[in-house]
């Protein structure tokens, strides 16, 4: 038995797999909100002691650089431990890697209900791949085709810096600098990030804010506020803000493929992709990640997805265990 874990900065889901002549099977699983808990080792004490299993080998994809075992995590006051996490679980060694790290693992698993085309590319694509994933932060990561096998690598793309393509960009980047220092991509292209594209544009006078829209945004999540009053048409500001945050996101998406030469595809992940991809499907985020000179031929033939399966961390974890296990 395999127990696998995607740690977001919103979302800590956990799983147990159990793994027969290379197929994984998940047997139980569980979500649980990551800033009500302490750490990590405390959901996962209380998600195996109420899941009554045992696990063999663990691994769990963490949003942050890990690093010797250890992770202090992007988006919550967390310090990870892999050796404390063995103790807990009294397990030889548990593993952490990157969460992206695992999306990528679990690219092999996709099936065809688990993902949306944007962009068929290259029907007979083959080659470096890429994942880019906004939710709480920007996670990015590769797979390198080594000409039989892929393999798979973590980044820490999305702290790079924003790069403003037009005028109204780059009035953004000095709005962030301002507030932030400075500024990369994750201020813009993630759920924070859309926040903030919103607040630019209300702050620069280029629309007003509806007093219901303010009342949703301060007690829900307000990212989700902004893109579904822009989805369904109901606040030409929030349609502003959504335009350019999928602009952006295209943009940056275009960016790792061609530093990662990602003719094998480009895989979109995270959990605002799905909620957003009527917007995806529109023009602006394919002509974004075009829009790259003289590249755009090589850039036109590289499939983009939009992965719609919000299991693929973990099973990306738990294929990485197993393969370090040897299962």
């Amino acid at each position: 038995m395999i127990l696998a874990g995607d740690i977001g900065g919103t979302h800590a889901r956990l799983a147990f797999f159990d793994v027969s002549n290379g197929h994984f099977r998940m047997v139980s699983d569980s979500v649980f909100p990551s800033r009500e808990y302490r750490g990590l080792d405390e959901i996962v004490i209380r998600f195996r002691d109420d899941s009554h299993l045992d696990a063999e080998a663990a691994c769990f994809g963490v949003a942050g650089p890990v690093r010797n075992g250890r992770v202090e995590t992007s988006n919550l006051p967390w310090i990870i431990e892999s050796q404390q996490l063995a103790r807990e679980l009294k397990l030889e060694r548990a593993l952490l890697i990157n969460d992206l790290e695992a999306s990528a693992w679990g690219i092999a698993t996709l099936e065809a209900e688990d993902v949306v085309p944007l962009n068929p590319g290259n029907a007979k694509a083959v080659g470096n791949q890429g994942v880019i994933s906004a939710g709480t932060g920007l996670g990015e990561a590769g797979l390198y085709w080594d000409g039989l096998d892929y393999r798979v690598f973590a980044c820490e793309g999305g702290h790079a810096d924003f790069a403003p393509r037009n005028e109204l960009e780059t009035e953004l980047l000095g709005y962030l600098a301002s507030r932030y220092g400075h500024v990369s991509y994750e201020r813009v292209v993630s759920g924070p990030g859309l926040v903030n594209v919103f607040h630019f544009l209300r702050d620069t006078g280029r629309g007003t804010e509806p007093p219901w829209l303010s009342q949703q945004m301060r007690e829900g999540d307000a990212a989700a506020a902004i893109s579904r009053a822009a989805i369904e048409g109901r606040c030409a500001l929030c349609e502003q803000a959504l335009n350019l945050f999928v602009s952006a996101y295209g943009a940056e998406a275009g960016n790792l493929a061609l530093k990662l030469m990602a003719t094998g595809g480009v895989y979109v992940g995270g959990g605002i992709a799905p909620k957003i991809l009527p917007k995806l499907g529109e023009p602006l985020f394919l002509e974004s990640f075009l829009s790259k000179g003289r590249m755009r031929s090589l850039l036109e033939g590289i499939p983009i997805h939009v992965i719609t399966n919000d299991k693929i961390a973990l099973r990306g974890a738990a294929r990485y265990a197993a393969a370090r296990a040897g299962t």
